[in-house]
């Protein structure tokens, strides 16, 4: 059955991937339509990741940011898709790389220094691995976790891949970094979804006690990589850039929990200047502390 699904969705996705962008935006209205107020896809879990993540916020404050991220997020899937048939100068059309990110990255590679990336799901992170890959010197890496569905993994996969990024399963991250250690290297890190609520480091995050991963702080200070933050701002409707900030240079002797603290409050100040571009579909905040 997952294989018929796939292949009699995958023609769909492709020529939908083939759309003008004015098009796509067209489509994606009708679609924010039929999800929003029609079948309220998540709803309850959206707003309560807003009611709680910003408490001082009115009601229509939240109604009205849950509409502008349900508009955004409804892009987001069509971007998605587009990625399967854009050209390299669209990509970068749509997508660039900010002028002070740009010469970060250049210093990096002329240092030969391999890099640890940590960024969250705000604004199109998969373009912003496209656009990483066709700008930088550093061979790109992407932490994921495989889909279950094979068909529907390998059409992820892909897409990302499509413009030189290459992909590592998380439970072979390590493995792969320490191989591919004598390379020069970037590896990304998406360091906002929910861990093991007892291996995680805990801190309030957008006005919540939350649990946060802990492997990039882990891996950097085993491999004593740099550790930049990279946060994907949206410009305009199908339009972004990437900025990036070196969060910390080695060697990494801080305490416990002081580097996850230090990239989750830079996702989070993030998170409020843009707040409509981050995931709030997610159960970020379904487990407790133990």
């Amino acid at each position: 059955m997952p294989a018929i699904i796939y292949y009699l969705s995958f023609p769909f996705i492709y020529l939908l991937s083939l759309l003008p962008f004015r098009l796509l935006y067209l489509l994606s209205d009708l679609l924010y339509l039929v999800l929003f107020y029609i079948i309220g896809y998540r709803k309850k879990v959206i707003l309560a990741n807003l009611t709680n993540a910003f408490p001082e916020k009115t009601a229509d404050e939240i109604n009205v940011l849950h509409k502008e991220f349900f508009r955004y997020f409804c892009d987001l899937l069509l971007e998605t898709f587009k990625t399967l048939t854009i050209s390299r100068k669209k990509m970068l059309t749509h997508c660039s790389l900010d002028p002070s990110a740009k010469l970060l990255f250049k210093q990096l590679a002329a240092q030969n220094k391999s890099i640890i990336i940590v960024m969250g799901h705000k604004g199109n992170w998969e373009w912003g691995g496209n656009t990483f890959s066709l700008s930088c010197e550093h061979q790109l890496y992407v932490i994921y976790h495989p889909l279950e569905n094979k068909y529907f993994n390998s059409l992820i996969c892909r897409m990302r891949e499509r413009f030189g990024t290459r992909l590592i399963p998380m439970k072979d991250t390590f493995r792969e970094m320490v191989k591919n250690k004598p390379s020069l290297t970037a590896t990304a890190f998406i360091a906002d979804q929910s861990p093991n609520p007892a291996k995680a480091h805990w801190m309030n995050f957008l006005n919540q006690d939350t649990a946060v991963f802990t492997g990039t702080e882990k891996i950097a200070q085993k491999l004593q990589y740099p550790i930049v933050f990279v946060s994907v701002k949206k410009l305009a409707r199908g339009y972004y850039t990437l900025l990036a900030e070196c969060l910390q240079n080695p060697p990494h002797n801080n305490k416990e929990g002081e580097i996850t603290e230090k990239h989750t409050k830079k996702l989070e100040k993030d998170i409020i200047e843009q707040p409509e571009t981050w995931l709030w579909t997610h159960k970020r905040w379904k487990h407790q502390r133990m």
